[in-house]
Order: structure tokens, then C-alpha cells, then sequence
């Protein structure tokens, strides 16, 4: 072995316990899934024959169906929206800049700063006076405009070559065709990037939803999790199960799209 290889050594052992030590909860979440209640109190560290037993307690007791697909309306919806609106704003901040935009931006980054729990109140209390609880779209709009992706979509368009957009322009292309079918295009990356840390958000939203989804027909995952936990008695091995089934989408999502996540990130920071 060299002198080299020898040095790497410490290195390889760190990373090789750093690896294992982030993987354990998702392991230790799936085999407690397929255990008994009395199995995870336990901590046992092997898969069990419980999986089936465990997702029929899970649909007696709470409605699954409608809970993935509130919380998969909610997300998507809110996605969709955000990345729309976000984008637009990133759009217009940089290639119409101005002193004031700056300002304005300033303002919007301040407000990252208010914790939700502040405005929470006031917020409940205009979508009650528009009779608008318990619905989706109150669960939606207040996360269309994040300041974060706006800023992330608008440090992604520093690097858009604005010369394009001139040469557009001369062509006699609008703006809107200019941000189709020139922007959109190139910050795929930009928007995979945003579409995973929405998507996340949204799904794994709580404290909004429990406020203003006064219907319990309107649950999400997060809140049906929050239901199994409220009783005299809490079943872990149905526990886990939920949250390996609410964890699975967002997974995913970051799965496929790890790598544009990647660039998207990086390009913005440059």
C-alpha cells in the first residue's frame, strides 16, 4: 500500500461511518414498518412479517386514499403555481433591472426573516372573511411567492445571455414568447432545482394546513401522521408505515432529479 493510499485511509473510515450514520433512520424507518409496535419500542434491527397487518390497521383507522390525494393536489398545485409565478418575478428583477427592483427585492428578502407563526393569524382570518377555508386554494396561494425562489430564479437569469433577448426583441418576438420559448428553455436545470425544494415544502407542509383545513376530509399526509400520534395509545409499527409512505414521493422526486437539482444549485450560485 502507499504512502499516498495510507493518507486517504482516515479520510475513507469518516466518510465510510458519516454514510452509514445518515442511511440508519431510513433503514431503521423501513424495518419498523414491517414490526409490531412492541418490535420498535424495542429497536429491533430486523424486518418483521408485520408490513400487511400493519397497512390494514393503517386503512381502518385513518383514509389513506384521500390523504395521498390531498397532499398530491396540494404539492403539485403549488409547484406548478410557484414555479409560474417565482420564475416570472426572477425574470423581471434581472433582465429589467433598476435601483428600485433592487430595493424591492431587498424588502422581499426581509421578509424571510418573519417567522410564518406572525402572520398566521391575519392570514386565517382573510380566507375566513372570503369563505375560503377548507379548500385547496387557501392552502395554495399563500406559497406561490417564496423570496427564496425568486431570488434563486433570479441569480439563475444573471448568466442568461442578455443579447439574446435583444436579438429577440429586433426580431419582433414579445416578451412573453421571450420567456417561453428562450428562458424557460434554458433554465430547465433552474427549475428542476426549485421544482424539488417546492415540491418538498409542500408536501411536508403541517402548521398551514392543520389551521385552515378545518374539515378533516381535507387531511394531508402530514396531518394523518399527526392523527395516529393523538390517541391514548400509539401503534409505531402502523406510525412508520405512514411515514415511510408519506417520505416515498418526495424520494423520488429527488431521485429522478438529483442531477438537474445539482446544476440548478450551482448555476445559481455562480
Amino acid at each position: 500500500m502507499t504512502r499516498r493510499s495510507l493518507r486517504s485511509v482516515p479520510s475513507l473510515v469518516f466518510l465510510t461511518v458519516a454514510a452509514l450514520a445518515s442511511v440508519f433512520p431510513l433503514y431503521f424507518m423501513v424495518v419498523s414498518a414491517t414490526n409490531t409496535s412492541q418490535d420498535v419500542l424495542g429497536s429491533r434491527l430486523l424486518p418483521g412479517g408485520q408490513l400487511v397487518d400493519n397497512l390494514n390497521k393503517l386503512l381502518a383507522a385513518q383514509d389513506l386514499g384521500a390523504a395521498m390525494w390531498n397532499s398530491t393536489l396540494n404539492a403539485v398545485g403549488t409547484t406548478a403555481l410557484c414555479l409560474l409565478v417565482c420564475s416570472i418575478a426572477g425574470y423581471g428583477f434581472e433582465v429589467f433591472h433598476s435601483r428600485n427592483k433592487d430595493r424591492l427585492m431587498a424588502v422581499l428578502l426581509l421578509a424571510m426573516m418573519i417567522p410564518f407563526a406572525a402572520t398566521m393569524i391575519p392570514l386565517f382570518r382573510m380566507f375566513a372573511d372570503f369563505g375560503l377555508t377548507s379548500t385547496t386554494i387557501a392552502v395554495i396561494l399563500p406559497a406561490i411567492s417564496v423570496p427564496f425562489i425568486i431570488l434563486l430564479f433570479r441569480q439563475a437569469a444573471r448568466s442568461f445571455p442578455h443579447e439574446i433577448v435583444e436579438a429577440a426583441r429586433i426580431d419582433g418576438l414579445r416578451e412573453l414568447g421571450i420567456f417561453l420559448r428562450i428562458f424557460v428553455p434554458t433554465m430547465r436545470s433552474t427549475y428542476a432545482a426549485a421544482a424539488v425544494v417546492i415540491f418538498m415544502t409542500a408536501w411536508n407542509n403541517f402548521l398551514w394546513p392543520k389551521v385552515i383545513l378545518i374539515n378533516e376530509a381535507f387531511q394531508t399526509m402530514p396531518m394523518l401522521i399527526s392523527n395516529l400520534t393523538s390517541g391514548y395509545v400509539t401503534d409505531y409499527g402502523v406510525l412508520m408505515l405512514a411515514v415511510l409512505l408519506t417520505s416515498l414521493p418526495t424520494m423520488v422526486l429527488f431521485l429522478v432529479l438529483q442531477r438537474a437539482f445539482a446544476q440548478g444549485i450551482t448555476g445559481a450560485i455562480k
